[in-house]
């Protein structure tokens, strides 16, 4: 059985380049009939928070992922923290010192890095050796240091040999013999290199694809060689290109919201998220641009993810989105407004309450809106009463067009009902009787009704402002 992984660090947020890797380890997982497994990097123990790893895992399941792996919901692979998998690590690099491939350095990281330095001035490539590390201190300062208490660090003693990967998004990568000197898998504390650990998770929770950015790629030359110390079988990998600003530069802060939490915040929706993120690196077969997590599943596969870097562009992201609040139900679309008008414009009883009337207004406003944070400012016609435009007071006397609005506001008064069906109908009788243009009309209508000379839809407004309202607006227009 396929499985895949997303392993984030709880030490911020979700980016948007971490999602995109969580939804393509999602996708190939689903795709395939397999398992998506979360698993929690957490061995930074100075900048890892529990609060991290709960919004990390808030802003996934907004985003609509799913899994039966992880540290909210257990399973057998687990713990699925690093922190609480400590015991995995040091049993595995005892084996390797065991085997003769890895050793024990009991140099300090000062002494470490004066030798770096040495290396580089001396242009060599900075790849340690056993020889180097262990010439850094004396057998008789060893044997103090052991009395002192002092623990070692554990080495991995790296083979000098050619290997290949083959990239399920890269192709061949090539690595040279001397791509990689010996490295640190264990410090002195006792907590894991990330190479080292992240591997020993993998083998141990049986991940058959590592999908991730190609941030990673030269990690992978080591990982490879622990797989083959450690006797694992080594997984398919995927290094999905980086995402660049508009300026053709890595996407960062400078660029705006990173986060996915932001972009909730900010009245997205999940699905055009997840929409807009597949697109950064992968196309439909048919080219298609607004697609379900359903038929990303269906056809989602590596075959048509790019190897070229993915440029990311808000604009794009802002009109999907409005394409997915317009298919939205009105019910949904009441539902996610509620976090954007209670309780700052509507108190929650309120908007309990006046449900039927809540769904109407948002519906006629849907139209319009491209991010939910726009929802307050487009309700406002309805709650806003407008000063008098003189200017357009003196121009529809001049067009003579003034008494067909003193007519419009006592057909109103005199309705039986007040439906959009009735409002229509009388609406369209004034002007009949009045003989004014519908152009002279309509348009003034709103502007003297709403000040604002676009809108929802003028009769669902003139409904929904309902009778008082509206002949109020009326009244102090063609009084004053």
């Amino acid at each position: 059985m396929i499985r895949t992984r997303f392993a984030p660090s709880p030490t911020g947020y979700l980016h948007v380049g971490g999602a995109r890797t969580a939804l393509f380890s999602y996708l190939y997982a689903k795709r395939h009939g397999g398992e998506f497994v979360l698993r929690i990097e957490d061995t930074d123990v100075e900048r890892s928070t529990r609060k991290s790893e709960e919004s990390l895992i808030d802003d996934l399941k907004w985003l609509g992922f799913e899994w039966k792996e992880g540290p909210d919901v257990g399973g057998p692979y687990g713990p699925y923290r690093q922190s609480e998998r400590l015991e995995f690590y040091t049993s595995y690099a005892e084996k390797l010192v065991e085997g003769g491939k890895a050793y024990r350095v009991y140099a300090e990281s000062d002494e470490i890095e004066k030798l770096r330095e040495k290396l580089i001035s001396n242009s060599q490539t900075p790849h340690y050796t056993r020889e180097m590390l262990e010439s850094l201190v004396t057998p008789e300062e060893v044997e103090k240091r052991k009395k002192e208490g002092k623990k070692p660090a554990i080495y991995f003693a790296m083979e000098r040999k050619n290997r290949v990967l083959n990239d399920l998004v890269k192709g061949d990568v090539h690595f040279g013999s001397d791509s990689m000197g010996d490295f640190a898998i264990l410090r002195s504390n006792g907590l894991p290199i990330y190479n080292f650990a992240v591997v020993v998770d993998d083998a141990l929770m049986k991940i058959t694809h590592v999908i991730r950015g190609d941030d990673h790629l030269s990690n992978t030359v080591k990982q490879i060689a622990l797989y083959e110390a450690l006797g694992f079988e080594i997984p398919e990998f995927a290094h999905l290109s980086t995402i660049l600003g508009p300026d053709r530069a890595r996407l960062s802060k400078r660029h705006g919201s990173t986060s996915v939490s932001e972009y909730k915040n900010r009245g997205y929706l999940p699905q055009a998220m997840i929409n807009y993120l597949v697109l950064l690196g992968w196309s439909h077969p048919e080219l298609k641009e607004i697609m379900g997590m359903e038929e990303l599943i269906e056809k989602f596969d590596f075959d048509r993810v790019s190897k070229n870097p993915a440029v990311y562009d808000e604009k794009k992201l802002t009109w999907m989105n409005g394409q997915y609040i317009r298919k939205l139900k009105d019910d949904e679309f009441y539902t996610v407004s509620k976090a954007f008008l209670v309780p700052k414009v509507f108190p929650e009883e309120e908007y309990a309450t006046n449900r039927k009337w809540m769904i109407a207004a948002l519906s006629s406003v849907k139209s319009e809106i491209e991010v939910l944070t726009q929802i307050p400012e487009k309700l406002q016609v309805y709650f806003n009463v407008p000063n008098v435009n003189e200017k357009l007071r003196v121009s529809l006397e001049e067009l003579g067009t003034f008494r067909a609005f003193k007519e419009l506001q006592g057909a109103y008064e005199s309705m039986d009902e007040w439906t959009p069906a009735s409002v229509l109908k009388v609406t369209k009788q004034i002007i009949k009787e009045t003989k004014v243009k519908g152009r002279d009309f309509y348009h003034p209508l709103r502007e003297i009704l709403t000040g604002t000379t676009s809108g929802p839809d003028l009769v669902s407004l003139i409904f929904l402002l309902g009778r008082e309202n509206v002949i109020s607006r009326l009244r102090k227009f063609l009084e004053v």
